[in-house]
């Protein structure tokens, strides 16, 4: 039997890996914008991929959302984002569209929602986007429908901007990154995707799930300047990373702020890619009953996918 299941922000890297691995069931895809489902839609048709329906769709749309969700049983919801613009603050993303989410599920046959948060959120956190990720959750787990909660840290895969940026970085003769010792704990998407497909199957032949916060993140832990150093090392090169200021990150992205509409840097943004990762997983994997990829062969497959790998 093609079961239903909905995927919100069903336009960014994972939404679209995640859909290709899912295609055995029946796909809404929601997008926001005529852009995104254009994207989107050309996506699907490149790579056949069957069973997938791309909605346009505002969250104010109250009709037509209960409509797509009252036949879903599960919900993957992936809207987030980093960094403000002028029509997409942390608030309306994070904080308005979950709870509209949670409004449409409330009378559908959803059983499940997975949502997608960062290591690090915390609903007293002085940094707005952890503060807002943290209330979402909040949100869901008050909701009454049961939810999962996926805590990740980066998150690589293969041509997504996270990886092209430790591309880039490995591939310099001298690389320049802000705090240098902070710590990383890089999961591959992949795995990532494997946790809530593995739900899924789960929730769908009736079996026991786990439900609330649960916090997945990549097997190794190590500095900023040992992940690229060890990028550089998978392509066969060498990287001297030196360390900038976090106070003149600050400063510069204040600058950026207050000069550019969209500026590529923001303060609140680099609090985000700032925070120091180093947990267990061990126990959230054996929840999902899942395997994660080494660092060392999460690092071949993102350099393999861009032609860099050489050994």
């Amino acid at each position: 039997m093609v079961e239903r299941i909905l995927v919100t922000g069903a336009n960014g890297y994972l939404g679209k890996s995640f859909i290709e691995e899912i295609s055995d069931n029946h796909v809404y895809a929601l997008v926001r914008s005529e852009k995104a489902y254009l994207e989107l839609t050309n996506f699907i048709q490149d790579r056949n991929i069957k069973n997938t329906e791309v909605i346009n769709c505002d969250y104010a749309d109250l009709d037509k959302i209960k409509q797509i969700t009252k036949s879903c049983r599960y919900v993957v919801h992936l809207v987030g984002i980093i960094k403000e613009t002028s029509i997409n603050s942390f608030d309306y993303v994070h904080k308005e569209i979950t709870q509209a989410l949670i409004n449409f599920i409330k009378g559908s046959q959803v059983e499940k929602i997975c949502y997608l948060s960062i290591l690090g959120a915390e609903k007293d956190s002085s940094n707005d986007c952890l503060a807002s990720r943290a209330y979402s959750e909040k949100l869901l787990l008050n909701s009454g429908i049961s939810s999962l909660i996926l805590q990740v840290p980066m998150v690589l895969g293969e041509g997504d901007y996270a990886s092209r940026s430790l591309q880039k970085n490995a591939l310099s003769k001298f690389s320049f990154t802000f705090r240098k010792e902070s710590m990383e704990q890089p999961i591959y998407a992949g795995d990532v995707i494997q946790a809530i497909k593995k739900d899924i199957n789960r929730q769908f032949s009736g079996k026991t799930t786990p439900t609330g916060i649960l916090v997945l993140a990549g097997p190794d832990t190590l500095t900023r300047e040992d992940l690229i150093k060890k990028a550089a090392e998978t392509i066969g090169v060498k990287v001297k990373v030196f360390s900038l200021p976090l106070a003149f990150g600050n400063v510069l992205s204040w600058a950026l702020e207050k000069l550019l509409a969209n500026p590529p840097m923001t303060r609140t943004m680099l609090g985000v890619l700032d925070h120091d990762d180093n947990v267990d997983p061990q126990k959230t994997c054996k929840q999902l009953d899942i395997r994660l990829t080494s660092l060392e062969d999460l690092l071949k497959t993102i350099m393999t996918s861009s032609g860099y790998y050489t050994h």
